[in-house]
């Protein structure tokens, strides 16, 4: 499974361990069927979280991954056709569901997406007073991806302007620095797609100063994002999906536990003081030296806390 966890192919953990690959297979999605909370967090559910859609494909159409992140954990991953509101709706409704059956009466305090309405729409159908933020680095990267050769130097002071604002320890500064930057772009950028968006961004002060009432809320999706580049190494590896959208639920759900439950690199884990996994961390202590041992131990009664066990 550590195998796995890297992307080694099946066929190559078949030839050194046995078996075959189906059979490797079939082990690694068997962890699937595990509540990703439950199994993860046993502590208390994060009240910041982070959300994004990962494009992929099942038999060459289009489908997305609803990735839910928080505490440096995969805490919701799930497969839906589509990206419109009730698809989305459906698809993180899972993470929903499962952090209800641990903590009845969780209540997350924020989430931070990027710019795609739907995706805003779906959490606020999901928790009526949760605070949606929209994430300030997409909308720096919406001004760099229209950023010509032309404009490399406008650019640059663009950004640096930006980043500023964003560094704003208060309200009235931040609201202050996107201002200068509004009136910056309008006398000094010539007319064109990066100058638009460029406006677009200082117009977007209110869904960003948000943030400032919330401690510990997620500004960027920096974190998201990088979960995402997980799967993502994953998904190429395997030529992405082939089967039913069932069995890729099934593979994006036990790729996020052994996200999760994976020894991290020996640095990250010098680096944290030798907590070694990403459970580990949010949590704050491990059950089991072992990984696997700890999952295991984590994953009883298949992460639900309100099971009985079957009488004698």
């Amino acid at each position: 499974l550590l195998l796995l966890r890297y992307n080694v192919p099946y066929w190559v953990v078949a030839s050194v361990l046995g078996r075959d690959a189906m059979y490797w297979y079939r082990l690694g999605c068997s962890l699937g069927q595990f509540n990703i909370v439950g199994t993860t967090v046993k502590e208390q559910i994060p009240g910041h979280l982070l959300a994004d859609e990962k494009h992929t494909r099942i038999s060459g159409k289009k489908a997305y991954v609803a990735l839910t992140a928080g505490g440096g954990c995969m805490l919701g991953a799930s497969l839906c056709e589509s990206a419109s509101e009730q698809a989305l709706k459906a698809a993180y409704g899972i993470f929903a569901r499962e952090a209800y059956s641990i903590e009845p009466a969780y209540s997350p305090e924020t989430v931070n997406t990027d710019g795609w309405q739907p995706t805003q729409n779906a959490w606020q159908g999901l928790f009526a007073p949760i605070v949606v933020i929209q994430c300030f680095l997409h909308s720096v990267i919406k001004i760099r991806h229209r950023a010509t050769k032309k404009l490399a130097s406008a650019f640059r002071t663009v950004c640096d302007k930006a980043w500023q604002a964003y560094r704003a320890t208060s309200k009235r500064s931040f609201s202050q620095r996107l201002r200068r930057l509004h009136e910056w772009a309008e006398c000094h950028l010539e007319e064109s797609a990066m100058k638009h968006h460029v406006l677009e961004l200082c117009d977007k002060r209110e869904r960003f100063i948000v943030s400032y009432d919330h401690q510990g809320a997620h500004r960027t999706s920096n974190m998201v994002d990088r979960l995402m580049k997980i799967l993502d190494r994953a998904f190429f590896a395997a030529q992405y999906f082939h089967g039913s959208l069932g069995a890729g639920e099934r593979r994006v759900r036990s790729l996020a536990l052994l996200w999760n439950f994976c020894p991290s690199a020996p640095a990250t884990v010098r680096k944290h003081k030798g907590q070694y996994c990403p459970a580990e961390r949010l949590n704050g202590y491990r059950y089991h030296d072992n990984w696997l041992e700890n999952l295991l131990i984590s994953a009883s009664l298949n992460g639900y806390r309100d099971r009985q066990l079957n009488p004698l």
